[in-house]
């Protein structure tokens, strides 16, 4: 970078919006074509569809399998539809597709309708329409831009068309499809007004047809979605797309910031509260570090996206890379629009290196050139980080791969980064790792668990010093019943994922206990596909002679891990106290009580007495937790399953040596 440098020379940090002296200039030059004409890269399919059998078109073969499953659901008689695709898979494309070859409604009506939630979405669906449809009216509301309500095809601001009473001049009767773009959105307060003037609040035979395509088909908060969309008929993520070449390749790096975001509170939704995470995030020595990790890892790179946290964040960021040289401009919401899409052009056209921003591009942005996302901004939500991630993704001319640079804080919040995202380890350093290295360091680690689940042996491990010559066995040892109950590393995945005091008691069990009962997150013994359920059991009385419990009442029903936790904590945030259940509160970090350590010591879970300079109150609670659901069973468990093994391992042994030919005396 240093010829960036001597290139760019002194540089005011005061006009992150402005270029620098000397501007960025490329090797490759990539002809801009500007706002409302159609665009195509050639390694992309076009940027825009049309009717159903347009000249020039070839849709790709998952997007025919995709339209294909939407009919046949249709055909089945299923109205409310939601079609999972990773940023880059053409959603328009299919769009455009399905608004020509869904059946016009009762043989006569064929209106449709492009719901979106901010601006760039609504003029990029307006214009592919206008592209593939050029026949049909295509007619906007949003702002002061005011539909008829007579075109044929209607892309609207949601938040315009609920708005007073502009809705009503939509007749519903007359619209065949109403499409939803993100529609991770769509239980949103506005969707669900919109949605129910087309009788699309509930299932009915006798409305529209609702598609609902989203990039992160999930809520962060786990349970709504189903109220708005009844089936998900197709899914493709970025690893498939990626493998199939439809996507850029990615490497990815982990930068440990060191941010410490154990005070940074919550928003209602679980993730970081922008105002106090910005504090923990936006400081010099921060920004300093991410600054030079973005110079010595995003060399050669053309265009990097930065997301921030808020727009002081942006605009310190912003200063720092330009106080160390480099061409780094800004776009917030703040920003006028006029600017924007100069910013945009120039960027576009790669005639700057870094574009930061704040919650502005992690939606509907179209910028193929990007070959470096820099995170700067701590997330709890995977939707979010793949929203940020995928910006990178698209294919573009000359583009080889993109590199996503991860400032990783401090993991015990529950931050979502890039190697949790894959599966692996959130320990698990990353440094310019393939997305193919990725997928083959998780399947080697689901194989070595796997194994060791056949073996029945630990899923965590150390190697056993005892064992000696070819035969190895590993498992994890617990000299007592204290240090097994006591491992806190089997709740580091879930305490990830969750800012609740979650618990595993067994392999696929975790339990959350509040003051009036507990929940439980299970998988279902070996289904295949793999099932993951969310029960609730009621507590009533308050003494050991008075308590009883409800049966189990099923909660969700999910088919992966993650889904099952952001379901299970939407529930406990909504049913239990949340000063009982939070892993971050004071009382944890207080000494243990006498009550519990009188009921430890009185399970005999360690030789000796436990006091309260042993183990903290949340500790304590942990463990009581895991001891009344079936801690000193699991661990009598265990030591028979050791014993089996050490009595395995010497009877391989001597069936060795005894089968052994070897020069020498033979043994008597």
């Amino acid at each position: 970078m240093d010829h960036i440098r001597r290139k760019l020379g002194s540089i005011p940090i005061s006009v992150g919006l402005r270029a620098l002296r000397a501007p960025w200039t490329p090797n490759v030059r990539i002809a801009f074509v500007r706002h409302g004409s159609a665009v195509a890269y050639a390694d992309e399919a076009p940027a825009a569809a049309a009717a159903p059998e347009p000249p020039g078109i070839v849709l790709r073969d998952y997007q025919e399998e995709c339209i294909q499953s939407v009919l046949d659901h249709l055909k089945q008689g299923h109205k409310r539809l939601g079609i999972s695709l990773a940023t880059g898979a053409g959603k328009t494309v299919i769009f455009t597709q399905l608004i020509g070859r869904v059946p016009p409604r009762n043989g006569k009506h064929d209106k449709a309708l492009i719901l979106v939630h901010r601006r760039e979405l609504v003029e990029q669906a307006a214009r592919h329409c206008r592209l593939a449809y050029p026949d049909r009216t295509v007619e906007i509301e949003m702002g002061n831009t005011v539909a008829t309500g007579h075109g044929d095809i209607i892309i609207a601001s949601v938040r315009s068309l609920t708005s007073k009473d502009r809705i009503e001049k939509f007749n519903p009767a007359h619209f065949k499809l109403i499409l939803v773009d993100e529609a991770h959105h769509i239980v949103a307060p506005t969707y669900r007004t919109a949605l129910a003037h087309f009788d699309l609040n509930e299932a009915s035979s006798n409305s529209p047809v609702l598609v609902g395509v989203s990039a992160t088909f999930s809520r962060f908060d786990g349970l709504k979605l189903g109220a708005a969309i009844d089936h998900i008929v197709y899914h493709k993520d970025y690893m498939d797309m990626i493998d199939e070449k439809w996507l850029s390749n990615a490497v990815f790096t982990t930068v440990r910031s060191r941010v410490d975001l154990a005070k940074v509170k919550k928003d209602k939704f679980g993730d970081f509260a922008v105002g106090s995470l910005s504090e923990a995030v936006n400081t010099d020595k921060t920004n300093d570090i991410t600054v030079r990790a973005w110079l010595a890892n995003a060399e050669g790179r053309k265009s990097t996206l930065v997301f921030c946290v808020d727009l002081a964040h942006t605009k310190e960021l912003t200063a720092k890379f330009r106080s160390l040289g480099i061409d780094a401009r800004y776009i917030t919401s703040q920003t006028p629009k006029d600017v924007r899409d100069e910013q945009l052009r120039s960027f576009r056209n790669l005639e700057y290196p870094v574009l930061l921003n704040c919650g502005l591009f992690t939606e509907g942005t179209d910028i193929p050139n990007i070959d470096c996302v820099l995170l700067a901004r701590p997330t709890r939500s995977r939707n979010l980080l793949i929203q940020m991630i995928g910006r990178g993704l698209r294919l573009f001319p000359g583009k080889k791969d993109c590199h996503i640079i991860d400032m990783v804080a401090t993991l015990e919040t529950g931050v979502i980064s890039t190697p949790t995202l894959f599966g692996l380890d959130p320990d698990e350093i990353l440094e310019k790792t393939k997305v193919k290295d990725i997928k083959e360091k998780k399947d080697d680690e689901d194989k070595n668990h796997r194994e060791q689940s056949d073996s029945k042996l630990p899923d965590s491990y150390a190697e056993d010093p005892a064992q000696s010559g070819d035969i190895k066995l590993t498992f994890t040892k617990y000299d007592t019943i204290y240090d097994l109950i006591n491992d806190m590393k089997s709740d580091r995945h879930i305490r990830c994922l969750s800012r609740y005091a979650w618990v595993r008691v067994a392999e696929h069990r975790y339990v959350l206990s509040g003051t009036a009962g507990w929940l439980t997150i299970e998988k279902e013994s070996e289904r295949q596909p793999e099932e993951w359920t969310v029960h609730h059991v009621l507590q009533y009385g308050s003494s050991q002679e008075t308590r009883k419990y409800a049966r189990p009442r099923l909660i969700a029903s999910v088919a992966d891990f993650e889904a099952a936790v952001r379901a299970a904590d939407t529930f406990a945030g909504a049913e239990f106290e949340e000063r009982y259940i939070s892993a971050h509160q004071p009382w944890r970090r207080q000494p243990a009580t006498p009550p519990q350590l009188e009921r430890l010591n009185k399970a005999k879970i360690r030789d000796g007495t436990i006091t309260a300079k042993d183990i903290t109150r949340g500790q304590a609670a942990d463990i009581i937790t895991k001891l009344r659901h079936g801690g000193k069973k699991r661990f009598a468990k265990k030591i028979k399953e050791r014993q089996v093994a050490a009595d395995k391992a010497r009877e391989f042994e001597d069936l060795k040596r005894r089968t052994e030919v070897k020069v020498g005396p033979l043994e008597n």
